[in-house]
């Protein structure tokens, strides 16, 4: 059996596309926290998270055997890039389905049942991260959008850019304003991280 371990991105995808179903699993591996981690901070629902991620792997299979990847060494942005998009097309699709409320406040077609009110909250595991999240779901869409894709999808300037359909410049203002703001807020709430 083949160390996958020690395979470079490029390297697991060619293996990939020759026939080794195992390479794929372990480029999912490798990559798996921070590309869901992405997803469900931009969703802010870990079972659309889940059903996303899912989504996005199957997508990046279809495009791999398609050839609509170029190899040059950017596996983890091309990827996050195409979570983005799903997440995209998500609110899309929500913003043309009107929601039916239930009495405790839960959508009636999208929520599941049995969910906590703070299920996504399980996957953040220590009380800063959770402090973080709250900063962040208080920002404003754009500044918390170009914050989650550096940080968490460890996405340069000019890829967020390139995906938020923004100059580099604005990118940047975005992110300083998204860090201001969340300094702003540790201050006020005497927070100290």
């Amino acid at each position: 059996m083949k160390c996958h371990n020690n395979l470079t991105d490029q390297q697991l995808i060619h293996s990939f596309l020759e026939g080794d179903v195992e390479a794929f699993s372990a480029i999912v591996n490798r990559h798996r926290n921070r590309i869901f981690t992405s997803i469900c901070l931009l969703v802010k629902d870990k079972y659309r998270a889940e059903d996303i991620f899912q989504d996005v792997f199957i997508r990046i299979i279809e495009k791999l055997k398609k050839g609509r990847y170029t190899d040059e060494g950017k596996f983890l942005p091309w990827a996050i890039r195409i979570a983005h998009n799903m997440c995209v097309d998500h609110f899309r699709k929500i913003k043309r389905c009107p929601a039916i409320k239930t009495s405790d406040g839960l959508n009636l077609f999208n929520d599941p049942v049995h969910a906590a009110p703070a299920a996504d909250y399980n996957l953040l595991n220590s009380q800063r991260q959770l402090g973080v999240k709250q900063m962040l779901d208080m920002l404003p869409e754009d500044q918390r959008e170009v914050i989650i894709l550096r940080h968490y999808g460890d996405m340069s300037f000019k890829e967020i850019a390139g995906i938020t359909h923004c100059s580099i410049n604005t990118a940047l203002g975005r992110m300083r304003y998204g860090l201001m703001n969340m300094r702003r807020m540790m201050t006020e709430k005497q927070v100290a991280f």
